[in-house]
């Protein structure tokens, strides 16, 4: 009887966290900043999934060694940053 009582709070419990950050992401997204303005241009999200998308195919095919993988990411990081900063300026 204790295992089905446990399961059942922990059901409630899973429950209650996931509404409860469905309301902080709600609230996240209403205020400003480069991930909404992102969101409202409606490219933004695109280009960086993109991106990270070709980071981890440019990862896979790299030759061993940290330092080519650190390019790739690094290359990656400046340009989706530079997109959003492009993408809250509109």
């Amino acid at each position: 009887m204790s295992d089905s009582l446990d399961a059942r709070l922990r059901d409630e419990i899973d429950d209650q966290v996931a509404e409860a950050f469905d309301a902080y992401l709600s609230d996240r997204l209403t205020e400003p900043g480069p991930l909404r303005a992102s969101l409202t241009v409606g490219r933004g999200a695109r280009v960086v999934l993109g991106t990270v998308a070709l980071g981890t195919l440019a990862t896979a095919l790299a030759p061993p060694g940290i330092a080519a993988v650190c390019w790739i990411w690094g290359a990656i990081a400046a340009v989706d940053i530079v997109w959003l900063r492009a993408a809250r300026r509109r």
